[in-house]
């Protein structure tokens, strides 16, 4: 079984009966969506989800998972999600499909946070990943100056047929080559002040369990 299934199904066990469950986005996030659909039709399990994006969505009633909008729940009990870096302190690069905005939102109302990668998304510190930035399309440019003259070498993400790529917000996303990412928080917090900037792909502390798959099977590191 490939790395990214075996975690995605692994995941999927720490779901129990009654949960409201938010349901991340990606090549990983897949499986565990995917899981929870067979854990629905052979189990009888009963779960509300709550998606990170449009495409999470269709999957999800593709495989018989009710769903309800972020504001119809007073809270989410876990989510789980996918996850492009995780350093060793266990902070991370999300946003590599696009989804920062919702996913970081999902994220901030649940109890539990777990993410599941495969082992080559781990390093020592973040920053080989591109760091997305979701931003509105006015002033984008002057964005993407003010992120050249730092030396963050940045990129207006377009889409396969070449145009400018929009999240499900409809906003621009900005990925910044930063190589090495030596302090994530203060680098966030000037992220969160720049107008123009709706979210940033940092993830900060908000881990609780991270799920990692190795060719020997997943490993479930608790974080928090």
């Amino acid at each position: 079984m490939e790395l990214k299934k075996m975690v995605g199904y692994k995941a999927a066990e720490f779901v129990e009966e009654g949960m409201v469950v938010g349901l991340g986005t990606g090549s990983t996030a897949y499986y565990m969506v995917e899981a929870l659909g067979k854990r629905i039709k052979e189990e009888g399990l009963t779960i509300t989800g709550v998606t990170t994006s449009s495409r999470t969505s269709e999957h999800a009633q593709s495989v018989g998972i009710p769903l309800k909008d972020i504001d119809e729940v007073e809270k989410i009990d876990v989510t789980i999600d996918g996850a492009d870096e995780i350093s060793a302190d266990y902070q991370g690069i999300k946003g590599g499909g696009g989804a920062l905005l919702f996913e970081k939102i999902v994220a901030s109302y649940s109890d539990k946070v777990i993410w599941i990668v495969d082992e080559s998304k781990l390093v020592d510190k973040l920053g080989a990943f591109p760091l997305p930035v979701e931003v509105v399309s006015f002033g984008s440019g002057q964005l993407l100056r003010l992120f050249e003259k730092k030396g963050y070498r940045p990129t207006l993400r377009t889409d396969e047929d070449g145009q400018t790529y929009q999240t499900d917000s409809g906003n621009y996303i900005i990925d910044l080559e930063m190589n090495e990412i030596t302090n994530p928080h203060q680098l966030g917090e000037w992220l969160d002040g720049l107008t123009g900037v709706v979210e940033h792909g940092l993830f900060l502390d908000c881990v609780h369990t991270v799920i990692v798959g190795y060719e020997d099977g997943p490993e479930v590191k608790d974080v928090r």
